[in-house]
């Protein structure tokens, strides 16, 4: 890995000769540790050597896995307390450090751009040698614009409870978060993560509840992973005339609340609450709470993704193989009249401060499901209030919103099943005080109701 200039590599080979002198039993040291140590010291003699990102060496001092090995950065080996570390280079993880000032606890980063792998906003870093009580301030730069700058930044002492840090400034480029840490070490993230890992692990643990509870493999990513699903279906109606209905969640990788709405949505599924034992039994519902795997993986944001993202490209011909996975399921129910729901859920845009639903344009909509829509949201309406309560009125998804509304979702499942089957589109915000773990699986549970309260009528027959 070359982090300075062609032009300093015969000083860098005199300095090597010069400082193994210094470094006893220099021949027996691994590689990596031996240009590691040759940088630190570089870094202390010439501050300006190893000058990155038109910052100075001194204010580099995030610890490469490249330089350390995977195992060392996997936290085999904590740093020396105090010295602040920063690194990103884990599952969902994302963040290149710009500089850190230890005296003044700050830390600046900004979202990791990943070429053709959608938009650059979402961000998460792992913060190590904090003294418990310090105050880190977290500084956000870069970035597609204030999409990677919420108010609130998310912090987690353990990488799996998360909190909101109080607002933070904002700049005219940046944005600076301070949290005080009452331990050694703290996340910080653009929202609260949603792993492809905390998928296969929540769903495992779902599918332990009931026998009646199947977690499954939806398909294999383009980059060979599993992509997790979960099925519920109580004994109750025979298949033939149970309700089909599919939720799916994250096409664009960096809308991670949307996942904690699926997860919400499961946990009510299998509560104890009569509406929610009711339509499991009359009700055959399958669940995926991530969608764009590789790119949540990759901590990338996957929206306008390379050659599109996930949520236009229900074509005939769908590159990924997660929407052709989920095409193919509802094509085959529908051929046995056995679908009836699509949800899809998203995150919207930085000014929203409600919950509200895209639905397909009017002209593309029949009877009975220009009613059933109608129908779905007055259920929505009456059961998504709290902590977020659910807008007034829908918006159109049409050829004014993307010339390339008919390869989205909803807009697929409306002009290729039969005409009572709905499809709509939830977008939970992420921009509130309520936009946290909690208030995102409320809706979700709110949504579950939702879904209950809809099928009370049968949604093929009419009134």
């Amino acid at each position: 890995m070359n982090i300075y200039p062609k032009s300093r590599r015969v000083g860098e080979s005199l300095f090597f000769w010069k400082t193994r002198l210094f470094l006893p039993g220099w021949q027996t040291l691994p590689a990596p540790r031996v240009v590691w140590v040759l940088l630190l010291l570089a870094a202390s003699s010439n501050p300006d050597l190893l000058r990155a990102d038109g910052f100075p060496a001194s204010d580099i001092q995030a610890v490469s896995a490249d330089l350390i090995g995977p195992k060392d950065a996997s936290g085999a080996a904590q740093p020396a307390a105090g010295r602040l570390e920063c690194r990103s280079d884990f599952e969902n993880g994302s963040g290149l450090v710009e500089a850190i000032d230890q005296e003044r606890g700050l830390i600046r980063i900004r979202p990791t751009e990943h070429k053709d792998h959608g938009w650059t906003c979402w961000w998460f870093v792992h913060v190590t040698g904090v003294q418990p009580g310090q105050v880190i301030t977290l500084e956000v730069t870069g970035g597609l614009g204030d999409w990677g700058k919420p108010d609130r930044a998310s912090f987690s002492l353990d990488g799996k409870t998360w909190q909101h840090t109080a607002p933070g400034e904002r700049h005219k480029d940046r944005i600076v978060y301070q949290q005080k840490i009452n331990g050694p070490e703290a996340y910080f993230a653009w929202g609260p993560p949603f792993r492809l890992s905390d998928a296969e692990r929540l769903l495992t643990e779902a599918a332990q509840k009931a026998p009646w509870v199947q977690k499954f493999e939806l398909c294999r990513s383009r980059e060979g992973r599993s992509v997790p699903a979960l099925r519920i279906a109580e004994p109750g109606l025979p298949d033939s005339e149970r309700f089909g209905v599919w939720v799916i969640a994250r096409q664009h990788a960096w809308e991670t609340g949307s996942s904690w709405v699926a997860w919400g949505l499961i946990d009510w599924l299998l509560s104890d609450e009569p509406a929610a034992g009711e339509l499991r039994k009359k009700a055959a519902l399958n669940i995926v709470p991530i969608m764009d795997v590789d790119n949540v993986c990759r901590g990338a944001g996957g929206k306008e993704q390379k050659p599109q993202d996930h949520n236009r490209d229900w074509s005939s011909q769908p590159h990924w193989a997660e929407v052709q996975a989920v095409q193919s399921a509802i094509r085959q129910w529908d051929e046995q009249g056995r679908m009836d729901l699509l949800l899809d859920l998203h995150n919207p845009g930085r000014g929203d401060r409600q919950p509200f639903f895209f639905i397909p344009p009017e002209e593309v909509l029949k009877e009975p499901g220009r009613r059933n829509i109608v129908r779905f949201l007055e259920a929505a309406k009456a059961e998504i209030t709290q902590p977020m309560r659910l807008a007034e009125k829908p918006r159109t998804a049409g050829v004014k919103y993307d010339p390339r509304w008919d390869r989205m979702s909803k807009s697929w499942v409306v002009l290729h099943c039969r005409p009572h089957v709905a499809a709509l589109c939830l977008e939970t915000p992420w921009e509130t005080p309520e936009s946290t773990i909690d208030g995102y699986m409320a809706v979700g549970r709110s949504l579950g109701r939702a879904i209950a309260r809809y099928f009370q009528q049968n949604p093929r027959t009419g009134p």
